[in-house]
């Protein structure tokens, strides 16, 4: 649950932007504008194969040459762009083709990123997105991906070639007994811990989840009869316009590791979480059940993403359970290997690329729709260099 956003490619043909540190709307609607009247939207949804694509993303091109705007005020200046590999600008550091992307996954899979920038607030958050368009503006593209921790991602060996933005927005607000907002950037098994502490009900299945409140949310993590959704009040997003809105429950649509998120056009980022949970006397007790059978069931220390495949629907038998029906459970290809634990967690046993990960889960969809003719779709989320 790494994902707190969708993937973008932004290609605009302005020349350049006015803008200062805080007039992030300008910057925004000026974006908003060009890619209204100047350039095509299209949508892909592929499912990658050993080319790796992200579920959801953006691709935005230019259809005419902008008309050149002038000016002196920037969030990056001129020698910044052109010179120093990593940078700071707007308050926040920028670093160039040194973070690995193995270094944010579970799996421990991923070559460098071409820019790295971590957030904490969400005006870091527009600070982030505002630097990136203004810097590549005029005459490059620019992909930018913002997750919390990526504990659900398969990055590329060969690294990612936009900007990984790092979701750290961590905040945890009780507005009233049982109503707690949350930063989308907050662990997700803390989050768990800390209702069940407190008495309430409904979270007590996220201890020991790795991941974030926010990819909690896009993905609509559950288990053990829980859904995140269940107890969810509202959503804060950030649009990619620049525009802050609060969703209520019941304006979104939720249904197994799906939710109305990862189908919005212009969802730039999952900022904040506000839920509401009942209270309930035995709610720690059951939080450390889940947690000791989850330790129990999963292979917790090993470097993982969690289940690989969702549970196939009307089938009645788990994914983990085909897998090892199909005799799998074990099967090791390179240093990637399914666990002897848990047929539907994917272990890195020490050096795995992503090439022997993909080979592995190809090889487990193959095996388990000859063998039972039931297509496996991965809940796992793809990252690619290109």
């Amino acid at each position: 649950m790494g994902f707190t956003s969708k993937m973008f490619v932004v290609s605009s043909p302005i020349s350049d932007v006015k803008t200062s540190n805080h007039d992030y709307k300008t910057l925004f609607k000026t974006a908003r504008q060009c890619q209204q009247h100047q350039m095509v939207v299209l949508r892909r949804n592929k499912h990658p194969q050993i080319s790796l694509y992200a579920s959801h993303y953006h691709i935005m091109k230019p259809r005419h040459k902008a008309t050149t705007t002038t000016t002196t005020t920037t969030c990056i200046l001129k020698e910044e762009r052109d010179s120093s590999p990593s940078f700071t600008s707007c308050g926040l550091k920028f670093i160039r083709g040194k973070k690995l992307l193995s270094e944010l996954s579970t799996w421990r899979i991923g070559g460098p990123c071409n820019y790295f920038v971590q957030v904490s607030d969400r005006t870091q958050l527009l600070s982030a997105i505002s630097v990136l368009l203004n810097r590549y503006c005029r005459e490059h593209s620019i992909r930018f991906l913002i997750i919390g921790k990526g504990s659900n991602c398969l990055f590329d060996d060969s690294g990612f070639d936009g900007c990984i933005i790092l979701n750290r927005i961590d905040f945890f607000e009780e507005v009233k007994s049982g109503i707690y907002r949350v930063g989308s950037g907050y662990p997700f098994n803390q989050l768990g811990v800390r209702c069940s502490n407190d008495g309430f009900t409904g979270l007590e299945f996220a201890s020991g989840v790795p991941g974030s409140v926010g990819g909690g949310a896009y993905m609509n993590a559950g288990a053990n009869g829980q859904e995140i959704s269940d107890v969810i009040s509202s959503v804060e997003i950030l649009q990619t316009d620049g525009r802050l809105e609060t969703i209520n429950q019941n304006d979104l649509a939720f249904s197994y590791r799906k939710s109305s998120f990862q189908d919005m056009e212009d969802l730039a980022a999952i900022v904040a979480v506000t839920f509401k949970i009942k209270p309930f006397p035995l709610a720690r007790e059951q939080q450390k059940a889940y947690l000791t059978k989850r330790r129990l069931s999963q292979p917790l220390g090993e470097r993982s993403a969690g289940s690989v495949f969702k549970n196939p629907e009307g089938v009645g038998v788990s994914a983990g359970e085909l897998i090892e029906k199909a005799g799998l459970k074990g099967f090791r290809l390179g240093n990637a290997k399914i666990s002897e634990v848990h047929a539907n967690f994917f272990i890195n046993c020490g050096g795995s690329t992503s090439k022997d990960m993909i080979e592995l889960i190809n090889l487990v969809k193959e095996k388990v729709k000859d063998k039972f003719n039931v297509e496996l779709i991965e809940e796992i989320q793809y990252v690619s260099p290109i």
